[in-house]
């Protein structure tokens, strides 16, 4: 993999934004961008000297659109735009989210319909490059003229202004300027609009939305191919001639990798003539509903991409005399997808959750409750209520935000896309998700000690020890917080499919079997 990207001309995956924020790509303008860049900003300039009348380089905003504004105030006129702009309100967003959010803005000023000047965005790689990244609210956007308020909050600093976090600490932009012998930017016609005007807000949560996601459906499989053995489930239900009839690709890949998962264990080899017809369907249809995520994941992850490599400004320029003033900053094509996502991610909770209680039951030859000694000691019964409650609480923040809209600036933007909503919904989601698959990990390790002497497959009795040496096995009442706090870090950080992974490696196993569900 090449360790610099080009903002403007390069192709911008999800896998390369992520690793631009991580510092393991350096991005640069190539001299082809700068050529565009150039001459963008050239066109701009002389739109501003023949006064030509354009939406946000001579005129007003918004319903101010029919204010003509002098050549000698549209530097003013700029910097009045992020101020007044900048009225986000909340928590600050993720640093990451941030930096995604300088990143991706970047790659669409550089494409060179903006009209902006090479410097400015010079000292916007500086910020990331030296991970100096502004403070940003978490609301304010409506998500339709780009994401106003948090791309103003984000470029606050560029003219001296707003706060930044450096080395772990927030400092005021005038402080960070002065420390490093920079001076406050100057904007110039155009430049405030073309800063503030884009769905970066939205893109840079669906960036992150689509790892975060990718690791959950994953874990999805590895927890639930776990769940099925302790529960002594079959295997035939992931069967590929069963998928092959209804070939839906996110079935196809789950069958695929849960049969892998379970290949040749001898749990499963040990029941296969037992009399039991069929399994509950949250063991037999893991293949149709984690799948249908997956395919809801794969479509979000395509929009995505397509938005990463987009230019949404406006107005666009192609030269002095062709502008087009539309409507590109419209987040609607994100927020429907994020949305979809949103749904797709609580299904893996919900679906998780009926396992856990399943493992509870006192079914299949499992002890009720999943102790020895139920009675004297509660074993896992209330970790259910946990899963269930987040569970609803995901089914809460299911209401698609981009099915509503409220009519902003005086009725000129009569309808709005509220996917910068949809984008943080989809994250309370994960989060919940996250907490619901530790829970069924600490169900599905206890059920596989029950079956023991026998062993799972090579993949699955890897990530049983590496669990067991975080959460050994319960005998009695303990303070189960701690467990679900421990194996909750495991699948946050990917720990456990990082142990799947090498396991997989080493035994010859290939569980994905299709690179359209990769990120890069």
């Amino acid at each position: 993999m090449s360790k610099t990207f080009n903002y403007g001309t390069d192709y911008l995956s999800i896998g390369l934004c992520l690793d631009i924020a991580a510092g393991k790509i350096k991005g640069t303008i190539s001299e082809n961008a700068k050529t565009g860049i150039i001459s963008s900003w050239q066109a701009v300039k002389d739109i501003v000297a023949h006064e030509i009348p354009v939406y946000g380089i001579n005129t007003g905003f918004g319903p101010l659109c029919d204010t003509h504004i002098s050549e000698s105030d549209t530097s003013t006129l700029q910097e009045n735009l992020l101020k007044s702009h900048s009225v986000g309100v909340g928590k600050p967003i993720p640093k990451e989210i941030a930096k995604l959010m300088l990143i991706t803005k970047v790659h669409a000023l550089a494409q060179g319909y903006s009209g902006i000047p090479l410097a400015t965005l010079e000292r916007i790689i500086w910020h990331i490059d030296h991970d100096i990244i502004p403070v940003v609210p978490e609301k304010g956007s409506v998500g339709a003229s780009g994401d106003l308020a948090p791309l103003a909050h984000l470029f606050l600093p560029l003219i001296g202004l707003g706060e930044v976090e450096e080395n772990s600490k927030t400092i005021s932009a005038a402080e960070m300027l002065k420390t490093h012998k920079l001076k406050p930017i100057k904007l110039g016609p155009k430049e405030g609009l073309a800063l503030i005007n884009g769905t970066q807000f939205i893109l840079s949560f669906a960036v992150k939305a689509v790892e975060r996601m990718n690791k959950a459906l994953q874990l999805a499989d590895l927890a639930g191919a776990m769940s099925l053995e302790g529960l002594m489930g079959s295997a035939r239900p992931f069967d590929p001639r069963l998928h092959r009839i209804r070939p839906y690709k996110g079935s196809q890949l789950v069958a695929n990798r849960l049969y892998q998962l379970l290949n040749n264990s001898e749990i499963l080899n040990s029941h296969l003539d037992c009399d039991r017809v069929q399994d509950p369907y949250s063991l037999r249809c893991m293949p149709q509903v984690h799948g249908a995520s997956r395919n809801a994941w794969l479509h979000l992850k395509e929009m995505t991409e397509i938005e990463l490599n987009s230019v949404t400004d406006n107005p666009i320029i192609f030269d002095a005399d062709d502008t087009i003033s539309g409507g590109n900053f419209h987040g609607q094509p994100l927020a429907i997808p994020l949305d979809y996502a949103t749904v797709a991610a609580a299904e893996l909770g919900n679906i998780a959750d009926r396992r856990c209680y399943l493992m509870s039951e006192g079914r299949y030859g499992l002890p009720k409750l999943l102790t020895e000694h139920a009675g004297l000691n509660s074993g896992l019964m209330i970790p259910q209520y946990t899963t269930a409650a987040l569970v609803t609480e995901n089914k809460t923040l299911c209401f698609p935000a981009s099915a509503d809209s409220v009519p902003t600036s005086l009725g000129q933007e009569d309808h709005v896309s509220m996917g910068s909503i949809s984008g943080r919904k989809l994250h309370q989601v994960l989060d919940n998700l996250e907490y619901i698959q530790a829970i069924e990990l600490l169900y599905a390790t206890q059920a596989m000690d029950f079956r023991r002497p026998l062993k799972s497959t090579p993949i699955l009795e890897a990530c049983h020890n590496y669990i067991r040496q975080y959460v050994p096995f319960i005998k009695e009442d303990r303070l189960f917080a701690d467990d679900i706090k421990a194996l909750h870090q495991l699948v946050k950080d990917g720990e456990l499919l990082q142990i799947a992974e090498e396991a997989a490696i080493k035994n010859n196993i290939k569980l994905d079997n299709n690179d359209e569900f990769g990120i890069y």
